[in-house]
Order: structure tokens, then C-alpha cells, then sequence
């Protein structure tokens, strides 16, 4: 067994036997006082019989030998055989105080120390036959016996079969861990009277408690009303020129922030404790299907909030079996395939954006989008003049459509057709996306992405008339204002429905207050004709969805839907605003198949309108507007930048003697291009404003990032331009007129080739 398991199997086993020594001692108590009842014999009984079985299943033979003894006596105890008589209760103390000894070994000298029980053994096996024995150590026996003779030797007490095994098979650190006989009496395992305060060793037990998993939800619904109070104030506190209640205001945000987080964390759990059952799952479905498979997992440690690993069990659970039933091939095919007999499936979790993502990959025989298509056609998923328009990786996400299955015959593992498409709706009701990428005869892999939490997320305060709505940011890509000219200009319909060219790419539009068919709708209540685009995305597929305002981004408390709404596909939920008003939590993906957006139908049309729009308009570009140098304008390709941050100064760090920062979880080199870009000779320009934070162009290659430091970022514009001035400065590669100001073109390759040399490797 892997050392760090075992040691966390250890370290559970002392923080349960230390809780449950003190529930056995203030058993004992209520027996000895006779307030106990057969229920308090059975509790006593089970806290000893626990540490015996878990002690035998570590290896730890000499406190499973005491625990195997006083779960004897306390068997006939529990049946009534014996008497709770004075000499039995002192024994039962004696054996609490015994085990409780070598738990505190345990834990600070990684044994069960050195101390001979075979007193304590014979004694405990002379009160199973006499229940009245008297202890010939104890005080009063010896002031009327002062010659006492020592007790015969017991034989040992044969051990368990689980220790006998664990001694066997080399199962546990200590199972090899010698006794050496001394004359050593048991005594409590309490500090020393010469033991000054303070320099004993806290046990591992006094920093874990135990809560209930209720007693947590009510914490956290608590924090949620807290949050919801302390937006109320905030929005208050800014009618007021207060100082003071503005300082108050600001001391309630970071407080509640805090306790937010921490209550979240306590909610947390690791993936792992949902994964534990699937190696039994893989064993018995790889026996049953007559498969050999190796099961590897990674990221167990990754956190979630409890309530979405209850969610995702089943999902996760019904992908696995559709990997060993569908994608890994049986021995022989493996072998033919020149593919080792064992196949592989990996389970793999990390922690990116803010989210949880969750891989399960096999190396199986792929999916096959010939074999898929033909089954769709067969079941009437879709028509035939549809199968063949539809591109592979469409194909391929058939597998999701209600009633899809390529089993031939019904089994218990597969065939009836549900399966996948109830795996991706579970999945989308708490949030999350999954997708599947395939390489036919090598590997399938299915890529989940759920948000941490449902309890309180943050969320895009949005407006349509005299409503207020909320979108989870989880589904937020960017947002986009247009003046009255550019609704005009920009906003075009194709086939029926509204569309916006957003750097080039067509965007179809869903007005909220049409899906929402909201009759008194006016377009907003100042008259203005600019509109407020929300570019989300659901199902893979991007959508502007067009709303009159749009106000700020806040951390909303989700509260269930009333049984009247839950039928409304376009809501999620809904939340309590600062004002005390209510707002209804917008469902991204329901709002995109009441609008159409995911059909079959919509996706055709768009695709046709993109192959009509690509024929004159294949020479425009995106580009990326920034200042080098003060006013130095310079252009860089969108599709060169894959994000655009800002990063406090104080966050940048000196490695190697380069400039980097840590970001995403990884160490991004920092390029200023300002040190690689001559300045003109008439150049005025200083350092500027060393407290401002910088601005960072991402530029992303494979599985490599850069971080470009720039003055400032103007704009992003669409343009056709052509190179009219080549360069010869480094840097750059031309001159162009873009928006009728001349704009120089950055050579990024040249900057990192110079800056970077180590990027293009590999």
C-alpha cells in the first residue's frame, strides 16, 4: 500500500479511536450510575469492536490483541451473561486507559510502544468465567493481602484472521514492530506530574471536530441571508456621504467575504471520496465483459462543494461503464490491434478558471462517426440528407441525443438507450458542460467542467424593461455596446432571424424580452436606441442575447424556484437584490433552446449564412489596438492574444533574471515591449504611473504562455488593411492605416525569438 494512504488511514484511525474512547468512558460512567439501558451496552460494544477490526486491517497487532480481549468480555457483558459488576467496570476503565496509551504512542513515536499487557489480558479473561474477581494490584486488596502471588501466565490470545493476514501479506508500517516483555504496569495515558504546562504534545484528535452535514447546510444558508444583508448595505451605504457608515459598510464586505469563504471551504469535499467506489465498479464490469482493464486515477484531492459531487456521481458513474463497455476493446481484439491486453482508463480532476474539470479518458477503439451516423439515421435522430451535411465532431456529439445507443442487444450493462443524453442534462442542471474528443482505434476522452458551488455565485445583474435579471458568469464570454449608427449597421437578418458580425464571425441574437414574450416591454426607459449584447455560450455553441441594461457584476444567493416556475425552461432560480427585490436566475441553455439557438435547424442555417458571408469578406481581420512608448500605436492580430489581464506591480517576481508572475498556475515570463521597440529620437515619453497595475497581452502557443507588457490597450477593430512601409527596425513589421492612423505591425515572433528563445522548443 502506497506510505502516504496508510499513513492517512492512521491518522483517521486515532481521531475516530480517541472520540470514541471518550464516548466509552462516559458509557461506562452512565452504566456504573445505572442510568443505562441495552442501547448504552450495544454503543459501548461497537466503539471497542471498531477499533479492534480497523487496528487488525492496519497491523497494528498488540492494540487489536487488547481491543480482541475486552470485546470478548464485553460480548457476554451486552448478552447478560455477566453482571456490570465493580471489578468488570475497573477493568473496562483500565482497557480505555490502555488503549488510549498506545494511540498516544501512535501518533507521536509511530508505534504501540513497549509496554507488557498481559496483566490486563489475564485480567480481562479471569472476569469473562468471575465477574467478582478482585484486582490482586489494587490498593485495598493489597492492604489485606500484603503477600500476593503473582497470576499464572495466560497463553496469548490468537489473533484475529484480519491480523493474521495483514501479518501474512506485510499489510501496515508497524505489522513487523517486535514486544519486547517489560514489568511495566498500565497506567492512563495522561502527561506526567513532572511534565511542565505547555510542553505536551496536542493530540491529532483535538484538531478535527465533527459537524453534521445539516448543522453545515444551515451554516450555509445563514452565510447566504448574511450576504444578502450585506449587499442591501452596500447599495445603501452609497446614498450616504458618510464616512463612517461607508467605513462600516466596507469592514461588513471584507468580514462576510471571509466568513463566505470559509463556510465554503468547510463544504468542500475531494473528489476522491466519490471515486473510491469505482475500482470495485471497474473490477466486477471488466469480469462481467470478459476485459482486462487498468483503472488510474489523478487530482482525487480536488475539492467540491458536497452537493455537486452528489450530483455528478451518477454521470460520472454512467461514463465509466459506457469507456469499458463501448470503448475498451476485449484481449483479443487488443492484441490484434497490436494494443497491450490491459486497457486503460484514466480519471483525472484539477481546479482551472474557476471551475472543476474532470477528464475520463480510455484508450479504446474510439468513436466512430460512420458507425454513429448510420445508427442516428436508423433510430431517426436525424434524416439522411442531414447525415450527410453534418461535419465529424457533430456526428460524434449525437451520442447525447435522447434514445441513441449503438448496442446491438439489451444487456444489463447497456442497449436501452438512455444513458448519455440523461448524463449531459444532469450535468447542464447544476451548470456544467461536457464535451467528447475521439481519435478513431486510440482514445475517447469526455471533458466535464462544473462550477464549485451552487449556494452563491457570481452573476451579471442584467435589465429588460423594468425587470432584472441574473446570468451566472460561468456562461459570460464578453459584453458588447452598440450606439444607435452601429444597431443600424451592424445588426443584420439572415433567413428569418437577427444576427451581429462580431470580428467577423456571425453571432445570432436572442432579444430577452421576446423570449420572455413580455408584452410591455418598451426598448428602454430613456429612449435611446444603443442596445447591450451579452455574449454567453450553452452547448458549445455562442449567442448574443440583447437586453436593454446592464448594471454590474455582484455574488448572488440562488434560491429554488416555487414549484408554479419550475416548468419555465429560460430560469434557473432566483436571488434577493440589495433593494429587497427579487430576480429571476436566467438558465443559459434553456434560453438558447427556447430561442432555437442549439437546434439542428438554427446551427444549418448559420453555418449557410457563414459560407455566403466568407466569400467577400475573407480579408478583413481583428486586430488589437495598444500604445508603446506613450502615444506609439501599434497592431497586433487578435487571434495572437489569448487573454488580456491586468497584474498588480507588486505581484511580479524576478526568476532567473527575468521579470515573471505567477499565473493560472503557472510561472508566466514577462516581455516588456517597450525594451524592444526603438523609440523615436523625439520620444517625450516617461515610465508613467508606477501604481497603476500593468497591462499584460496573454499570447498562448500549444501548451506555452507569454505575458507581453504594453502601455496602454486602445481598441479592438476589424479591418482590411495591406502592409504599404516594410520595416527594418526589430520588432516590427510594417506600417499600416487602420481607423486613418498610421499603426506599426508588432513582429511577435521576432520579439520572442529575441526576448524568449526557449519558447519555440518543442
Amino acid at each position: 500500500m502506497n506510505e502516504d494512504i496508510q499513513k492517512q488511514l492512521i491518522k483517521d484511525h486515532l481521531i475516530e479511536s480517541f472520540e470514541g474512547l471518550e464516548q466509552f468512558d462516559d458509557l461506562l460512567l452512565e452504566l456504573e450510575e445505572e442510568r443505562s439501558d441495552k442501547d448504552t451496552l450495544n454503543r459501548i460494544f461497537r466503539v471497542i469492536h471498531t477499533i479492534k477490526g480497523t487496528s487488525g486491517c492496519l497491523g497494528l497487532n498488540k492494540m487489536e490483541k487488547v481491543a480482541h480481549v475486552g470485546e470478548n468480555l464485553l460480548s457476554l457483558l451486552r448478552e447478560g451473561q455477566i453482571p456490570p459488576t465493580p471489578s468488570v467496570l475497573s477493568e473496562l476503565f483500565k482497557l480505555s486507559d490502555s488503549l488510549r496509551e498506545m494511540l498516544t504512542s501512535m501518533e507521536h513515536q509511530e508505534n504501540e510502544g513497549t509496554t507488557d499487557y498481559s496483566k490486563l489480558l489475564s485480567r480481562l479473561e479471569l472476569l469473562q468465567s468471575n465477574p467478582d474477581a478482585e484486582d490482586p494490584d489494587s490498593p485495598a486488596r493489597a492492604v489485606a493481602t500484603p503477600t500476593q502471588e503473582p497470576l499464572p501466565e495466560t497463553e496469548p490470545v490468537a489473533e484475529s484472521p484480519a491480523a493474521e493476514e495483514a501479518a501474512e501479506s506485510g499489510f501496515g508500517l508497524f505489522s513487523d514492530h517486535a514486544e519486547p516483555p517489560a514489568p511495566a504496569t498500565v497506567s492512563p495515558a495522561a502527561p506526567s506530574g513532572n511534565e511542565e504546562l505547555g510542553e505536551s504534545k496536542s493530540s491529532v484528535a483535538d484538531s478535527v471536530i465533527r459537524v453534521r452535514v445539516d448543522q453545515l447546510d444551515k451554516l450555509m444558508n445563514l452565510v447566504g441571508e448574511l450576504v444578502l444583508s450585506r449587499n442591501q448595505i452596500l447599495q445603501y451605504s452609497g446614498n450616504f456621504q458618510d464616512d463612517s457608515l461607508t467605513a462600516a459598510a466596507q469592514r461588513l464586505n471584507i468580514i462576510t467575504t471571509e466568513l463566505q469563504e470559509n463556510v465554503m471551504k468547510a463544504r468542500m469535499q475531494p473528489i476522491g471520496n466519490i471515486w473510491s467506489k469505482f475500482p470495485r465498479i471497474v473490477r466486477d464490469l471488466s469480469h462481467e465483459l470478459g476485459k482486462k482493464v487498468q483503472l488510474t486515477m489523478e487530482g482525487k484531492e480536488t475539492e467540491l462543494d458536497r452537493t455537486i459531487i452528489e450530483c455528478i456521481k451518477d454521470p460520472l458513474t454512467h461514463i465509466i461503464r459506457n469507456a469499458i463497455d463501448h470503448g475498451l476493446e476485449g484481449p483479443e481484439q487488443r492484441s490484434a490491434a497490436q494494443k497491450n491486453e490491459t486497457g486503460k482508463l484514466l480519471l483525472k480532476a484539477f481546479h482551472e478558471g474557476g471551475q472543476v474539470n474532470i477528464e475520463i479518458t480510455d484508450d479504446g477503439r474510439g468513436i466512430n462517426p460512420a458507425r454513429i451516423k448510420a445508427k442516428a439515421v436508423e433510430k431517426g435522430i436525424i434524416s439522411a440528407s442531414q447525415a450527410e451535411r453534418i461535419g465529424d465532431q457533430e456526428v460524434v456529439n449525437l451520442i447525447f441525443a435522447p434514445g441513441f445507443s449503438t448496442a446491438e442487444t439489451i444487456t444489463n450493462v447497456s442497449g436501452r438507450g438512455v444513458g448519455m443524453d440523461v448524463v449531459k442534462t444532469n450535468i447542464e442542471k447544476i451548470g456544467g458542460s461536457i464535451d467528447v474528443i475521439s481519435e478513431i482505434g486510440k482514445r475517447s476522452t469526455f471533458r466535464i467542467k462544473i462550477p464549485l458551488t451552487l449556494a452563491i455565485i457570481p452573476a451579471l445583474i442584467v435589465q429588460s424593461g423594468k425587470e432584472r435579471f441574473s446570468i451566472p458568469q460561468v456562461s459570460l464570454l464578453e459584453l458588447v455596446r452598440l450606439d444607435e449608427e452601429q444597431v443600424k449597421s451592424d445588426i443584420e437578418t439572415i433567413y428569418g432571424s437577427p444576427v451581429y458580425r462580431l470580428r467577423g464571425n456571425l453571432l445570432p441574437l436572442v432579444y430577452l424580452h421576446e423570449v420572455l414574450e413580455d408584452s410591455q416591454h418598451e426598448l428602454n426607459e430613456t429612449g435611446e436606441k444603443s442596445i447591450s449584447i451579452v455574449v454567453l455560450q450553452a452547448d458549445g455553441k455562442q449567442f448574443g442575447l440583447v437586453v436593454d441594461k446592464i448594471h454590474d457584476t455582484e455574488e448572488i444567493v440562488v434560491k429554488p424556484l416555487s414549484k408554479q416556475l419550475k416548468h419555465i425552461k429560460c430560469f434557473a432560480g432566483a436571488t434577493i437584490m440589495g433593494d429587497g427585490q427579487v430576480a429571476l436566475i436566467l438558465d443559459v441553455l434553456g434560453l438558447a433552446q427556447q430561442a432555437s439557438i442549439v437546434t439542428e435547424g438554427a446551427e444549418q442555417k448559420l453555418n449557410a449564412a457563414r459560407q455566403d458571408d466568407s466569400t467577400g469578406e475573407s480579408d478583413r481581420q481583428t486586430y488589437l489596438l495598444f500604445n508603446v512608448h506613450g502615444e506609439g500605436r501599434m497592431a497586433l492580430p487578435l487571434n495572437s492574444v489569448a487573454r488580456l489581464e491586468e497584474i498588480p506591480r507588486d505581484h511580479v517576481e524576478t526568476a532567473s533574471a527575468r521579470e515573471v508572475v505567477q499565473y493560472r498556475g503557472q510561472i508566466l515570463p514577462l516581455i516588456r515591449i517597450s525594451s524592444h521597440i526603438p523609440a523615436a529620437s523625439t520620444s517625450t515619453f516617461t515610465e508613467g504611473d508606477n501604481t497603476l497595475p500593468l497591462q499584460v497581452v496573454v499570447h498562448t502557443r500549444g501548451e506555452k504562455s507569454v505575458g507581453l507588457v504594453v502601455d496602454a490597450i486602445s481598441d479592438i477593430v476589424e479591418e482590411s488593411i495591406s502592409v504599404t512601409r516594410k520595416s527594418t527596425l526589430p520588432g516590427i513589421l510594417g506600417s499600416a492605416v487602420i481607423q486613418e492612423r498610421v499603426v506599426d505591425l508588432l513582429d511577435i515572433d521576432g520579439i520572442l525569438r529575441s526576448a524568449e528563445p526557449n519558447f519555440f522548443e518543442g
